[in-house]
């Protein structure tokens, strides 16, 4: 066998994800549903397995049990020649604490490493939707001979001060990790675009462990991976950035090539999901040279009867459209549309059901929701809001697990 470097891949899984109620008030984050079969985590989990780094520990710790549960039944390797997915959740291990950031997550998990004893250590956030060849990243890291590389996207310049922002030299070396700047810097080969950090970071494992140590016995640090651990190893020279442009994995299109977002708040959760209906998918689902691992349900196939129709969308197993009309919409598996009802610019998650004559406009159902014969979501804002629905500020409606949306 080739002598491959020893990685062990963390993943950050236990955001609370605030921005995202009432879609996270019974599931952490990283758990909730999306695309219609998978969870959010099993796009890391996908880019890793696909990367042959099949070394992984994930980190969780709020309302924890529907993802523990998910990565016990879905994500199990064969351990023959090492490969493994654990969920590790909060386990007190320095002190009567749970995690109080991001880096004091990995620093109360160092037995992890040490039993490990890694080369290199990745560590990926697991809330985002991409694609990517980890092992690219990972290469540029060993080349290069310093401690940290950073994955960064380019975003323009305009809008940059939304992100934390990676200030980078000409080679690659990181000058500045500056957290939502006013006034941005821009690139050296393109000033009207910068780097924002992805969340995605590659250690070597020594300096990050002496890292993670200085910043446990620091009581004025916030323990944040971006806000203090980047930070070391930008001031002392040994932080490069990686530019994600440069990562392109097998299948990918012109049109989703470099596909990146943050699905963080309703708004935004949406609409990564109207990205992938269209007839050239902003992100292309169906690229078998890369895919996306979940668990499929034990279901049968969509069924469409009584002329029901669905357009620009995508369905589930084990669904039935009974008459109604879906358009530009993604059905979990297991829901039931009726006669005349219809669907427009909507997530509806496994269970739900919509009933005759309803009308489901630009909303999120979560599981098992009832839409009563002749009820509307999403149609009428003083309504909704009076049946105690969430609504963004773009106007995505949301009627959180097991609601009834009455007449």
């Amino acid at each position: 066998m080739p002598n491959r470097p020893n990685v062990l891949s963390i993943v950050l899984a236990g955001g609370e994800g605030k921005r995202l109620m009432p879609l996270t008030a019974d599931r952490a984050k990283p758990g909730v549903p999306f695309g219609g079969t998978y969870r959010l985590i099993d796009f890391v989990l996908s880019n890793l397995a696909n990367s042959s780094l099949t070394k992984i520990a994930v980190l969780t710790q709020y309302k924890s049990h529907s993802l523990d549960r998910h990565i016990a039944q879905t994500w199990r390797m064969s351990t023959l020649l090492g490969s493994f997915v654990t969920s590790v959740p909060a386990q007190q291990r320095t002190g009567k604490q749970w995690f109080m950031g991001s880096a004091d997550a990995i620093f109360q998990s160092m037995n992890l490493i040490n039993d490990e004893d890694p080369d290199y250590v990745v560590v990926f956030g697991a809330d985002n939707i991409y694609r990517m060849d980890v092992a690219k990243m990972l290469d540029a890291h060993i080349d290069s001979g310093l401690e940290c590389t950073v994955a960064g996207i380019r975003v323009p310049r305009h809008e940059a001060s939304a992100f934390g922002i990676i200030d980078a030299e000409a080679s690659n070396k990181i000058a500045q990790f500056l957290e939502k700047p006013a006034d941005p810097p821009g690139l050296p080969d393109s000033p009207e675009e910068s780097y924002a950090s992805m969340g995605n970071y590659i250690f070597t494992r020594k300096a990050f462990v002496e890292c993670l140590q200085a910043d446990a016995d620091d009581a004025s640090s916030k323990h944040d991976m971006g806000g203090n651990i980047v930070p070391f190893f930008v001031n002392k020279g040994q932080a490069q950035v990686y530019d994600f442009t440069h990562n392109n994995v097998p299948g990918s299109t012109e049109r989703d090539r470099n596909y990146w977002r943050d699905v963080g708040t309703i708004d935004a959760y949406h609409a990564a999901h109207m990205d992938l209906v269209s007839v050239d998918p902003d992100f292309n689902l169906y690229n078998r040279d890369w895919p996306i691992f979940t668990q499929q349900p034990q279901a049968p196939g969509a069924k469409f009867t009584l002329r029901g129709t669905a357009e620009d969308s995508i369905v589930s197993a084990g669904s039935i459209i009974s008459g109604g009309d879906v358009d530009r919409s993604v059905l979990s598996p297991n829901v039931h549309v009726d006669k005349w009802a219809k669907v427009e610019e909507s997530i509806i998650f496994s269970g739900a059901r919509i009933g005759r004559n309803a009308v489901v406009r630009r909303a999120i159902l979560d599981k098992n929701v009832i839409v009563e014969d002749g009820a509307e979501v999403g149609v009428n804002r003083e309504h909704d809001l009076a049946r105690g629905f969430h609504i963004s500020d773009n106007g995505i409606v949301t009627v959180p697990k097991n609601g009834r949306a009455t007449i």
